[in-house]
């Protein structure tokens, strides 16, 4: 009897949630494609190619995994609320309880399949999803306004630390171009001593050969005995160890690595110096933190809408749709906090967790023993 209930239950959880999953994709898609569309008529000026049927095959699919990826816990979240609500409306709990089963046993196929999805989402989290993510932020700068997409593709100032007494500055540094002008490499020795210097008019990205051409370049070395060595010349090439994309990151470089490859690149960074890091701490620490909170959320909603109340289902949505929206949002307040370093990136990423975890126990305990 009762496995015929978890049946039951596993189907109305993953059929419901794949219905809701389906129904938000396309909703979303339609949405964004019709924001959008002026902006990919912008970038179509730019480059012929990028119209919106580029677009929708090779931006939207990987945009909706990752929109998938990050409103999941809300998917799952409503879904528990939604299809519990029914059955607890249609007095269907009451039945099973009335039968002999207890509130931890029917909660047994609630507690597989929250796990199931958490695990496939652990793996796309950090396997997956920044596969995906490569693909989308290729063009995702496209769809961006116009002071936003400057700071994905347009021209500034940067910088990179190479090591503890390695420095790269470039005066204008054009990110889709991969050019610039102003370059300045410096090393100093362990006293802080500069010991050389390459200067040039301009620089550029040879994608072919991976190198750093510069032109017009002027160096100096300068000796134990502060005597100079000068030298000049019309074309250099260097090679720093990393493509521009590593060496002047942008707040999308975390989300392109998968985890093997973003702790590497936290601990080359962390080796440079830089102290610079939480954002792609944030990342990290996000990709196992929403997982977890995908049973959280089953428990919570699952104690919230499992008896029959005034109001029925509507008011269960409604508290259900507002809580999973708290939640998310607070993850994205604290990556914000977290940026500004007034909490560390472990803590803020798992804090809606810990706060959530105490108050799931706490109605699931009190509906268990009602």
């Amino acid at each position: 009897m009762l496995k015929i209930v978890d049946r039951y239950i596993i189907k109305k959880y993953l059929g419901t949630f794949s219905f809701m999953l389906v129904l938000l994709s396309i909703v979303v898609l339609v949405i964004d494609v019709q924001q959008k569309i002026p902006r990919i008529e912008n970038a179509k000026a730019l480059d012929s190619k990028l119209d919106l049927g580029y677009f929708l095959i090779h931006f939207y699919p990987f945009w909706i995994i990752n929109l998938v990826v990050t409103f999941l816990s809300i998917l799952v979240f409503i879904t528990v609320i939604y299809f519990t609500s029914r059955m607890a409306n249609n007095t269907e709990i009451v039945a099973i309880i009335s039968s002999g089963a207890s509130f931890h046993r029917f909660s047994k196929p609630y507690l597989y399949t929250s796990i199931l999805i958490a695990l496939v989402a652990l793996l796309v989290y950090h396997m997956i999803l920044p596969w995906a993510n490569i693909k989308k932020n290729e063009l995702e700068a496209y769809t961006y306004n116009a002071a936003n997409k400057e700071k994905i593709l347009g021209t500034a100032p940067a910088s990179s630390q190479l090591s503890k007494t390695e420095y790269i500055f470039v005066d204008s540094w054009n990110k889709r171009e991969k050019r610039g002008s102003g370059f300045v490499y410096q090393k100093f020795d362990k006293g802080r001593k500069m010991t050389y210097e390459l200067k040039a008019s301009d620089v550029y990205w040879d994608q072919e050969k991976k190198q750093f051409v510069l032109n017009n370049y002027y160096e100096k070395t300068i000796n134990k005995d502060n005597s100079e060595k000068l030298g000049n010349g019309t074309e250099l090439r260097k090679n720093y160890g990393h493509a521009p994309e590593e060496l002047f990151p942008n707040e999308l470089l975390g989300q392109n690595k998968t985890t093997p490859e973003l702790l590497k690149f936290i601990e080359r960074e962390k080796a440079r110096g830089n102290s610079n890091l939480n954002s792609y701490l944030n990342e990290l620490h996000q990709r196992t933190s929403m997982p977890v909170s995908i049973i959280i959320l089953t428990f919570l909603a699952l104690s919230l809408s499992s008896q029959k109340k005034r109001g029925g289902l509507g008011i269960n949505l409604a508290i259900g749709i507002s809580l999973a929206f708290l939640f998310v949002f607070s993850f994205e307040a604290l990556k914000v906090v977290s940026e500004n370093k007034s909490l560390t990136p472990a803590l803020a990423m798992w804090l809606p967790n810990l706060v959530f975890l105490p108050l799931t126990l706490y109605l699931y305990l009190k509906r268990a023993n009602q």
